[in-house]
C-alpha cells in the first residue's frame, strides 16, 4: 500500500500486456471515454470490470450522456442484448 496525498491509499498491482480482440466501434467509444476522463484505456477497463464485479454501475449520469453521443458519432448501435450474439465479419 502506497500513501498518496491525493487519495487515501493506492494498492500495488502487477499488470500484464494482453492482446484482446474487441469490436471496432466499442474500442473507439472506450478510447474516447478514456481520453475524456484523462486516463489510459487499461485504467478505464479495469475500473469498468471492478465495478461490474461488485454489481455497480461504472459511469455516472454525465458520462452516460457523453457515451450516448459518442456511440452515435462512431455508429455504435450494439446493446447489451447483442452481447454473446455477435457474428464476426472478414472486413476490418
Amino acid at each position: 500500500m502506497i500513501l498518496n496525498p491525493m487519495t487515501e491509499y493506492r494498492k500495488s498491482v502487477a499488470r500484464v500486456q494482453t492482446g484482446v480482440r474487441i469490436e471496432k466501434r466499442i474500442l473507439k467509444t472506450l478510447k474516447i471515454i478514456a481520453a475524456h476522463k484523462d486516463m489510459s484505456l487499461g485504467d478505464l477497463l479495469e475500473g469498468i470490470v471492478l465495478n461490474a464485479f461488485e454489481g455497480k454501475a461504472a459511469f455516472g449520469k454525465e458520462t452516460l450522456a457523453m457515451i450516448v453521443e459518442t456511440k452515435k458519432a462512431v455508429g455504435l448501435d450494439l446493446t447489451a442484448a447483442d452481447s454473446h450474439k455477435l457474428l464476426e465479419s472478414n472486413s476490418n
